[in-house]
This record gives structure tokens, C-alpha cells and sequence, in this order.
């Protein structure tokens, strides 16, 4: 009975102890490997404070602190753009401090805009609009001559009122200033517009100049005695015999109607007519016309007359 208590009282001894006594290390993980490989150094064991230690200013630690840095992901790796010929690296892509010196940027667009004109081409090309401005007919700066106003008429059915002489046309020159009215000139330009130039345009560079062979003439149809006053004696009506290239070189309609190189570009260029005028005569009209295209702008109920 004496070495039960006995034991029992050893035991609750050893326990109390155990107990009371604090642990030896900390039980904080240990710290990961860092980036580099380098195993960080775990921090100091916990130690009991003796009694009567003064606690309000921790003592200088002689061994490294443990970093939480430690256990933090791997920076991502810098991806270098592709080199652009004739570019300037920036300083983000180099790894070049902020406070560098600025390096110029290349901008692939705005290095293809056009340089801005100089004060004397600028005064030119004013010069130029104020020159097509004053010489434009009919309203449209495309129509290039002269107003003359009313033209009378030796006989009865001829005249023009508000006539204008033509020069030039969407910049295509005649080669006899024409004298009509402005709906035949509008017409005229239209024509030029889209049959004479996209038919000609691979031709000697397209073409500069129409020959003219007829305009305004106070006569009968085809100068025949007893018909009645031809579009011509009112100013509603050209005829073109050809046209000259820009590099000199020209197409007939006399020898070009029915030749290899030229029949398709004619035939274009007459088929393009018949809408912006009303009568469009050539080669396979009558022999009146076998050596040019008479063009007029007389209206017809049934649409324009072509041939």
C-alpha cells in the first residue's frame, strides 16, 4: 500500500514537470528554398525569458531573420519583342533603368505620311484652283472655257441662248474650243468621265485631247437642202473624229473603227455615249458619219438613239 502511494506520487511529479517546461524549438514550418536554391535559415528557437529580464527592448538578434519572400513564386521571364528593322528598343525591353535617357520611338505609320508642303507650293496650288475657278462654265470647275452668251442665228431655228466655248472637259482638251449650250457641256463631260477615259486609260498613258471636227453651225442635217436645222444649228450637238494620247500617239475613228488594235476601245467609247445623249451616231450609221461620231442631246420619248 506504502509503495502504491509512493508511486503514484513520483508519477504526478514527473508530469507536473513535463509540463511546466517549455519547448526547445519553434513549431513554425522550415522555411522553403528560395529561387536560387539557397535554403533559407530557420529562425531562433523560442527561450524562456528568465525571471526579472527586462522585456521592453529586444535584444540585437546575432543570426538572420526569416524571410517570407522565401516562399513566394518565381518572377516571370522578360519575353523580348521581334526585332522591327530600322526600330528603337525601349527602355522596358532592354531592361534599361527609368531614369535613362529617352531614346526616340519608331512609329511605322507615321513615318509614311507625307512631308507637309512648303509655303510656295501651297501659294501654287491656290494659284492653280483660283485659276480653274475663274475659268470654269456651266457651274463645275471640270468644264474649263469661256460663257459668250446668246449666239443668234442667221435663219430661223439657229441660235444658242447662253452658250458657252468649251476648252476642256475633266481635263481632257478639245482641239477646237467648242461652242453648245451646258447640257450638252455636262453631257460631254460625263462622257469623257466614263467612256472616253477608262476605254483609253492603258493607251499611251491615257488620253490628253479629243479632236474635235464639228460644234455649233447654223445648217441643216447633214447640209442636205430642205431638211430641217440640225442639233448643231442649236448648240446641242459635237462631233469627234479622234483622240491624241499622252504620249503623242492617236486613234482615229476613220482608220480605227474596223482595225485589230483599235475597234474594241472605239466601240467603248461609242457605246458609252448613248445615255448622256440622246443621239449617237458612227461608222455604221450612214456614210455621213464613217469618219466620226456625231453626239447631240435631243430628247426622244422612246430614249436615245444610237447607231
Amino acid at each position: 500500500m506504502r509503495r502504491l502511494a509512493a508511486l503514484l506520487l513520483c508519477l504526478v511529479a514527473v508530469t507536473g514537470a513535463a509540463v511546466a517546461k517549455p519547448p526547445a524549438k519553434s513549431l513554425r514550418p522550415v522555411a522553403r528554398a528560395e529561387p536560387d536554391g539557397s535554403i533559407s535559415v530557420a529562425p531562433p528557437a523560442v527561450q524562456a525569458e528568465p525571471a526579472g529580464t527586462d522585456t521592453s527592448a529586444p535584444a540585437a538578434s546575432t543570426q538572420p531573420s526569416y524571410r517570407a519572400a522565401a516562399i513566394r513564386p518565381p518572377e516571370r521571364p522578360v519575353i523580348q519583342p521581334p526585332a522591327v528593322p530600322g526600330a528603337v528598343a525601349r527602355p522596358q525591353d532592354v531592361g534599361v533603368a527609368p531614369d535613362a535617357a529617352p531614346q526616340k520611338k519608331f512609329r511605322l505609320f507615321g513615318a509614311l505620311r507625307p512631308k507637309p508642303r512648303s509655303p510656295q507650293i501651297e501659294e501654287q496650288g491656290r494659284a492653280k484652283s483660283a485659276a480653274r475657278a475663274r475659268g470654269a462654265v456651266c457651274g463645275d470647275v471640270e468644264i474649263q472655257g469661256v460663257s459668250i452668251g446668246r449666239v443668234p442665228g442667221p435663219i430661223a431655228g439657229c441660235g444658242v441662248e447662253d452658250a458657252v466655248r468649251v476648252s476642256s472637259v475633266s481635263g481632257v482638251g478639245l482641239s477646237t474650243h467648242a461652242v453648245m449650250d451646258c447640257t450638252t457641256a455636262k453631257a460631254l463631260k460625263r462622257w469623257v468621265d466614263k467612256g472616253a477615259k477608262p476605254a483609253l486609260k492603258k493607251r499611251g498613258g491615257g488620253v490628253s485631247q479629243i479632236r474635235v471636227v464639228a460644234h455649233y453651225a447654223c445648217r441643216t442635217r447633214n447640209n442636205q437642202k430642205g431638211e430641217r436645222i440640225s442639233e448643231h444649228g442649236k448648240g446641242r450637238a459635237i462631233d469627234v473624229a479622234g483622240f491624241t494620247m499622252k504620249d503623242g500617239s492617236r486613234i482615229s475613228v476613220l482608220d480605227g473603227w474596223n482595225a485589230k488594235a483599235d475597234a474594241k476601245p472605239l466601240r467603248q467609247i461609242h457605246a458609252a455615249a448613248c445615255g448622256p445623249f440622246g443621239t449617237v451616231l458612227g461608222p455604221n450609221a450612214n456614210s455621213f458619219h464613217r469618219d466620226h461620231f456625231h453626239f447631240d442631246t435631243a430628247r426622244y420619248r422612246s430614249g436615245s438613239y444610237c447607231r
